[in-house]
């Protein structure tokens, strides 16, 4: 017998059961549903759960949409209530990041699903019989269609926010371009503007191993004794595959792959990975439909905003939400790649999104487990903070100043000059912006536009926090998400000295932005020069300049007289320099380069 610890077998699939749902409420509408493919559904119903109160402005409700193999059932109404699906990660409930005792929660189970809502289970008015294979090719706008049927029974004109991952990231999508005026706020987690066609490989391979089972009969066997437990099981064995990462594989089967744990199932166990595998597949087939999971995967597969990023900027260009858009670094299901191609199409827009590529060792499945949820999960919560009615950049939850590890320090004096050079109603991007402190301070001036750009995570939540829009990005690679002169100012502040490539950076700097701010440290001042001539040891400093040696981020020592002579070498206008002295906060004008421990220059191309 191989080991049994709990551990081996976690996943969000394994503490659910096909038992009933307690709290499940039904709803079932009388008029058509036309199909987008063709067809109609002349009568409908629609199971969902909900959490928490709607208040009287009815303002506080937030739509979750789950994922394919999800249901109604988003997480336990009290001890007594059996877990569901997104429990294992604890996102919703009192006091987590969907907090229940602030917001109003609703998860329906989609279109064509089983568990209750209409679906190849359902009867057929037709015929009398089960729909089976007979259920029309739905879409994920026609689940999106139905799900809104649902918000107006419940009589809510306008959501807070709509929220899914994977296949639900897809709903969520869809909800934002088809009904803008009803969405405040889309949050979408490891998910994609279509699939790629690897995922969709995958989709296909589940799919014949459904067909193919000798059981499933043309989709009739919900009138016989037996059903496709065989080929389903192994759909979702295969789709369990895809949503780890190699290393999370690594780690749960590697050191004891010739030790399978003794699992009831009836597939191969000789290796612990098949143990994994058949226990997931047995266990799913236990509460899951065969001809459900073909509709759904079906309908995952038929997703499609667009193969560019000028086809998915043109798609979501009807919406007006603000948007949170998350993917997971070992994800290579839905890869980050595909939301960045959503975060640019929505930049092109100029649309208001914040973004984070969590680092993350789980794989597709890092949404629903716990491992990463202290972060993806606040950034979640601020958000939603921030949807509440708080005007931007004065979220009270904010860090009051930088992290220990942040190389800024708590007085930001070149902040106060940096924001008297920008001209209110201006719009300002701002690179390496930290934790949203300029973009706070610039909020209540009525910019047209402001956007922040971070590479450190805790960085980029803490700037979520604040409400400013952030996305994550180094600098290093470029700026290809935006436009030439997209921006009227770009800032660069005490960043310089921090980036590798500096000529790419500065380049791409003067091209997005009609002007552009620089600040960073002045390596030749004086105090630098008297410890290296005089100690000879590592320039340090009380002001900008006090790091150690060994715990420096700066990799660049330039000085005013160097970033004078490098524009004046690449036809770089200075349209102003000032220099500071952050010890005294003072200005100095006599000899900079010698006084002066940083400096601001307003340039451009």
């Amino acid at each position: 017998m191989g080991n049994s610890d709990s551990g081996f077998l976690n996943s969000s699939d394994s503490v659910r059961s096909g038992a009933p749902l307690k709290h499940a409420q039904t709803v079932t509408f009388e008029e058509p549903l036309e199909l987008e493919r063709g067809g109609v559904l002349p009568r409908t119903t629609v199971v969902f759960e909900t959490y928490g109160q709607l208040n009287e402005r009815r303002d506080n409700a937030v739509l979750i949409c789950h994922a394919i193999s999800g249901d109604s059932h988003v997480a336990r109404h009290d001890e007594q209530d059996g877990p569901g699906w997104w429990d294992l990660a604890g996102v919703v409930g009192p006091g987590r990041p969907i907090d229940t005792d602030r917001l109003f929660v609703i998860c329906p189970n989609i279109l064509g699903g089983c568990r209750g809502t209409t679906g190849p289970g359902s009867i057929n008015p037709a015929t009398g019989r089960p729909y089976g294979a007979d259920f029309p090719t739905i879409t994920t706008g026609d689940m999106v269609a139905h799900q809104k049927r649902l918000i107006g029974h419940l009589g809510i004109g306008r959501l807070r926010a709509v929220v899914g991952g994977s296949m639900g990231g897809h709903q969520v999508l869809a909800w934002a371009i088809r009904y803008p005026d009803q969405v405040a706020g889309a949050i979408a987690l490891a998910t994609s503007a279509r699939l790629t066609s690897q995922a969709l490989a995958f989709d296909v391979v589940g799919r014949n191993a459904i067909l193919h089972d000798p059981h499933f009969r043309d989709g009739r066997y919900g009138e016989e004794s037996t059903r496709p437990a065989v080929g389903l099981a192994i759909a979702r064995m295969i789709g369990h595959i895809t949503y780890l990462s190699p290393q999370a594989m690594q780690e749960k089967f590697d050191l004891d792959r010739l030790q399978p744990r003794d699992v009831a199932t009836e597939f191969e166990k000789e290796f612990s990975v098949g143990s994994y595998l058949g226990y997931q597949g047995s266990k799913f087939v236990e509460r899951f439909d065969a001809n459900s999971y073909i509709t759904l995967s079906m309908a995952m597969d038929l997703f499609d905003l667009g193969h560019s990023r000028s086809q998915l900027a043109e798609a979501l260009a009807p919406s007006q939400c603000r948007w949170l858009v998350v993917s997971f670094t070992s994800d290579w299901l839905f890869p980050p790649s595909q939301s960045e191609d959503i975060v640019a199409a929505l930049l092109a827009t100029n649309k208001s999104v914040s973004y984070c590529n969590v680092t993350s060792a789980c794989g597709h499945d890092a949404f629903l487990v716990p491992d990463d949820v202290d972060r993806y999960g606040e950034l979640v919560r601020a958000f939603l903070a921030n949807l509440g009615g708080a005007p931007l950049g004065t979220n009270s939850e904010a860090p009051a100043g930088p992290r220990p590890t942040s190389i800024f320090q708590p007085q930001r004096l070149d902040y106060d000059r940096i924001v008297e050079l920008i001209p209110p109603h201006t719009s300002v991007l701002d690179l390496g912006c930290a934790e949203g402190q300029l973009l706070t301070m610039l909020t209540a001036r009525g910019h047209e536009r402001l956007v922040g750009v971070e590479l450190d995570e805790q960085a980029v939540i803490a700037s979520v926090q604040r409400g400013v829009d952030v996305i994550q990005a180094d600098l290093n690679k470029g700026l290809a998400t935006f436009r030439d002169r997209e921006f009227d100012f770009v800032v660069l502040s005490l960043t310089l000295q921090a980036v590798r490539d500096v000529e790419g950076v500065v380049r791409e700097l003067l091209r997005v932005g009609r002007r552009c701010i620089v600040s960073f440290p002045n390596f030749a001042y004086y105090k630098l020069r008297k410890v290296l001539a005089e100690q000879g040891r590592a320039p340090e400093s009380p002001g900008q300049l006090h790091h150690k040696w060994y715990d420096s981020p700066n990799i660049r020592f330039c000085s005013i007289a160097d970033f004078q002579q490098f524009c004046a070498d690449r036809g770089i206008t200075v349209h102003r320099q000032i220099a500071l002295d952050t010890e005294a906060g003072t200005e100095v004008r006599q000899d900079p380069n010698y006084y002066a421990d940083l400096a601001i220059f307003v340039i451009s191309r």
